[in-house]
C-alpha cells in the first residue's frame, strides 16, 4: 500500500537551505527540495523571482496576521495548497472533456 511513497525519490526530500531577504534581513530558509521547486513554480507564476515572491509574501502575511511564528511550515503549507489547487483544476478540465 505504502510502496508508491516510500519509494519517493530521497532528492525531492532533501533538505535545502537559501538565503532571503525577509523584511530588510537576510535569513536562511531550509525547505525540502520539492518545496522549492513548488514555490520556484508559484514564483513564475506571478512573474517574479522566487527571493521576491517569498518576500512579498512574507510581506503580506505579516500586514494580515502580525508575527510569524513558523514561516517555513506556513511555506510548506502554501505549497501543498497550491499542488492541491492544480490537482482540482486537472480533474475539473478533464471532467470537462467528457
Amino acid at each position: 500500500m505504502c510502496d508508491i511513497y516510500a519509494s519517493t525519490e530521497p532528492a525531492l526530500y532533501e533538505a535545502v537551505s537559501r538565503s532571503i531577504r525577509l523584511n530588510g534581513q537576510v535569513t536562511s530558509l531550509r525547505l525540502e527540495r520539492r518545496f522549492w521547486t513548488l514555490l520556484d513554480q508559484l514564483a513564475r507564476e506571478e512573474q517574479l523571482s522566487t527571493p521576491q515572491f517569498i518576500s512579498t509574501l512574507y510581506l503580506e502575511v505579516l500586514q494580515r496576521r502580525g508575527e510569524i511564528q513558523n514561516f517555513a511550515s506556513l511555506l510548506r503549507v502554501i505549497c501543498t495548497e497550491y499542488a492541491s489547487r492544480q490537482t482540482s483544476k486537472v480533474q475539473q478540465e478533464v471532467a470537462e472533456l467528457h
